[in-house]
C-alpha cells in the first residue's frame, strides 16, 4: 500500500505528468520550484498539469540543474514517492546533455565532435542524415565549421543535445560605457537580476558561454540586459527585432543609456540600409525576397561586418527562414531575448540548438513582488453570444466559429464600459480582426493602429499616448511586441489569435512597466463557444507564472 503526505500539493505520475493542486497553500512555492524543468499543459480551476519533457530537462541542465536538484524539488513537494521510472528518465535525459560535445581543432575550418561512447558513435554513423556531415577520427568525428549548426540540429532531433565548447569569434572591437545618468536626466544602474543575467550569459568568455536565451517578462528591462552584454563583449553588434518601432526604440535606449553616438548606430529597415558598428534591423526586411523561389537578398547583412554578437529580440518570433542563416553563423555570439520560449510553430528545439539554451530566467511573480514590474489583475469576462449570430454560429465550420465568437458585437459596449470604469488609466484595446477594431475605435472615438498604419503615424500615436495626449489606443497585433508604453495600465483584449500562449503573455506585458497604480488585463470571451477553449489555452503560460484569472460573467454593475 502506497502511503503519502496529503498536505503536499504535487502528484508525480509515471507518464511524466505532474498534477499540482492549486488550492493547496504551498502550491505557489511548488510552482516556482518545478517551473524551470517542466512545461505547463493544462490549467483548469482545480488541478494544473505539468509535464517533464526532454527540452524542459535540457533547458534546466543548461542553466545548471542536475539530476539530484530536480529529484530534490520533486520529492519536497510530492504527495507520494516519485515513480522509479520517472527518476530513471530524468537521469537518462540529464545524462544525454553533454554526451556529445564540440571542440576546436588545429585546423581553422574544422571542429571536433567528441563522442566517448563507442556505441553512440556507431549510432551516429548509422544515421543517413548525420553521417554525411561526419569524418571519422579517434574519439569522435571531424566536422566542417559551416556544419556546426546543422549537426547540432540533427543531434537534437535524435535526443542528444550538443554541449558546444568550440570558441566563438571576438568580432571587431567597439568600446563604450553605460551612463550613470541618462540623457533624460535620470539616475541609471543595472538591477541585480539584469547584472546577473549578463554575467551568466558572458561566462567570463570561457568556452561554452556567449550564446543562449534570457527569458524575462515585458517591462523587466531585457533591452538593458542586451546593452550590458554588449558592453561586456565590447564588439560590433547586430540586433534584429520585430518592427521599425522596436528598431527606433533600441536606438533611443542606446543613446539614452550608453555613450554610443548616433554615428555608431545604424538602422536597417525598409526605408534605411545603414551598416554601422551597432546595426539594428527588422525580421521583416531580413526575410523579404522578390518571390518564393528567390534567395533572401538581405541575408548578406550577416557578412557586411565582422560581428562579434547578434541579438535576436523577441526570439520566440524568429522567422523560420532565419534559422537557416543562424545555423551557418554558429561562430558568432548569440543572445536571444524573450518573455516566453513558447513558439506556436513548435520550433523551440531550434531556438535551443541554434540560438542557445535558456541561460537565465526569473518567475514573473518574483519580479512583481520586488516592485520591478507592475502588479497585475487578470479578468476573463464571459459574454453571451448575440442572439442574431446564434444560428450562424451553430452551422459554421470550427474555424469560422472562432471568428464569429471573437467578433461578438456585445463585446463593444462592454469595452466601452470598461474604459469608462478606468477614467484615470491609460488603456490599450487589443484585438485580431480589423472590422471589429474599426467599430470599437469609432465607438470610443480613439485612434486605431493596424499593420496598414504608416510607421511614422504609429510612432506619433505611441508618443501621444506616452505623453498623455491620447488616453486610449485601439491596436491590432502589431502592438503585441517590443513597444514601450510605460504608462499603460489597462489592456482590454477583445479577440486573439486562436489559442496563442505567447500572444497572451506579450499582451499582458504591455501593461507591466512599473508604475504607481496596479494594472488590469481584461479578456472578453464569448460564453459557450470555442472561444472559451482557446482562451483556456492562451492563459496557460501566464498561469505557469503564477497569475490567476478571475472568471466572471458580465454585469454592468460589476466594479471592474
Amino acid at each position: 500500500m502506497i502511503t503519502g503526505d496529503p498536505t503536499k500539493p504535487l502528484i508525480v505520475q509515471s507518464d511524466r505528468s505532474l498534477l499540482l493542486d492549486v488550492h493547496n497553500p504551498e502550491a505557489d512555492a511548488a510552482r516556482v520550484d518545478i517551473s524551470p524543468f517542466t512545461e505547463l499543459e493544462k490549467s483548469p480551476e482545480h488541478m494544473h498539469t505539468y509535464r517533464l519533457t526532454p527540452l524542459s530537462i535540457w533547458n534546466a541542465a543548461s542553466a545548471g540543474w542536475n539530476e539530484n536538484r530536480i529529484e530534490k524539488a520533486l520529492s519536497k513537494w510530492s504527495r507520494f514517492p516519485v515513480p522509479e521510472n520517472v527518476s530513471y528518465e530524468i537521469g537518462d535525459l540529464i545524462s544525454r546533455f553533454g554526451k556529445i560535445s564540440l571542440h576546436e581543432t588545429d585546423e581553422d575550418l574544422v571542429l571536433f565532435l567528441k563522442v566517448d561512447d563507442p556505441n553512440l558513435r556507431s549510432e551516429l554513423y548509422s544515421s543517413r542524415k548525420i553521417v554525411k556531415l561526419l569524418d571519422h577520427t579517434d574519439g569522435g568525428f571531424l566536422i566542417n565549421l559551416i556544419d556546426r549548426g546543422h549537426i547540432k540540429q540533427e543531434l537534437m532531433n535524435i535526443g542528444y543535445p550538443v554541449r558546444d565548447e568550440a570558441p566563438l569569434v571576438k568580432g571587431d572591437p567597439l568600446e563604450f560605457n553605460l551612463r550613470e545618468m541618462t540623457l533624460g536626466g535620470y539616475p541609471f544602474h543595472l538591477r541585480d537580476y539584469q547584472e546577473e543575467a549578463a554575467r551568466i550569459f558572458h561566462g567570463n568568455g570561457n568556452p561554452g558561454s556567449g550564446f543562449g536565451t534570457v527569458v524575462l517578462p515585458c517591462g523587466s528591462g531585457k533591452t538593458i540586459i542586451g546593452m550590458a552584454i554588449m558592453k561586456l563583449l565590447a564588439t560590433n553588434t547586430l540586433i534584429l527585432s520585430t518592427n521599425v518601432a522596436a528598431v527606433h526604440q533600441w536606438i533611443d535606449e542606446l543613446l539614452d543609456k550608453t555613450t554610443l553616438t548616433r554615428e555608431e548606430i545604424g538602422e536597417y529597415s525598409g526605408t534605411r540600409k545603414e551598416i554601422k558598428p551597432v546595426t539594428i534591423g527588422t525580421y521583416q526586411v531580413l526575410t523579404w525576397r522578390p518571390d518564393k523561389e528567390a534567395a533572401f537578398p538581405h541575408f548578406s547583412i550577416f557578412r557586411k561586418r565582422n560581428w562579434g554578437l547578434i541579438i535576436y529580440d523577441e526570439v520566440h518570433l524568429l522567422p523560420a527562414p532565419v534559422f537557416r542563416i543562424t545555423a551557418e553563423i554558429q561562430a558568432v555570439r548569440r543572445l536571444g531575448l524573450t518573455a516566453t520560449l513558447i513558439r506556436e510553430d513548435g520550433k523551440e528545439g531550434e531556438v535551443f540548438s541554434l540560438v542557445g539554451p535558456k541561460r537565465y530566467d526569473v518567475p514573473w511573480k518574483e519580479l512583481e513582488a520586488k516592485g520591478w514590474i507592475a502588479e497585475a489583475y487578470c479578468h476573463e469576462i464571459r459574454v453571451d453570444l448575440a442572439e442574431s449570430l446564434q444560428v450562424k454560429y451553430a452551422i459554421a465550420a470550427k474555424r469560422h466559429k472562432h471568428r464569429i465568437a471573437s467578433e461578438n458585437p456585445l463585446k463593444i459596449p462592454i469595452a466601452k464600459q470598461l474604459t469608462e470604469n478606468h477614467r484615470e488609466d491609460a488603456i490599450l484595446v487589443i484585438g485580431q480582426y480589423l472590422n471589429q477594431l474599426k467599430e470599437i475605435a469609432d465607438t470610443l472615438k480613439a485612434p486605431l493602429i493596424t499593420g496598414k498604419t504608416p510607421n511614422q503615424k504609429r510612432e506619433d500615436l505611441y508618443q501621444a499616448f506616452r505623453e498623455g495626449r491620447e488616453r486610449i489606443l485601439v491596436v491590432s497585433k502589431v502592438a503585441n511586441f517590443a513597444i514601450d508604453l510605460p504608462d499603460a495600465s489597462v489592456a482590454i483584449q477583445v479577440s486573439g489569435t486562436f489559442g496563442s500562449r505567447q500572444e497572451e503573455a506579450q499582451r499582458l506585458g504591455r501593461i507591466l512597466r512599473p508604475k504607481k497604480r496596479n494594472s488590469y488585463f481584461y479578456s472578453l470571451v464569448t460564453r459557450y463557444t470555442v472561444e472559451e477553449l482557446f482562451a483556456a489555452n492562451r492563459q496557460k503560460f501566464l498561469t505557469e507564472q503564477g497569475y490567476k484569472y478571475y472568471i466572471e460573467s458580465w454585469n454592468e454593475q460589476s466594479n471592474y
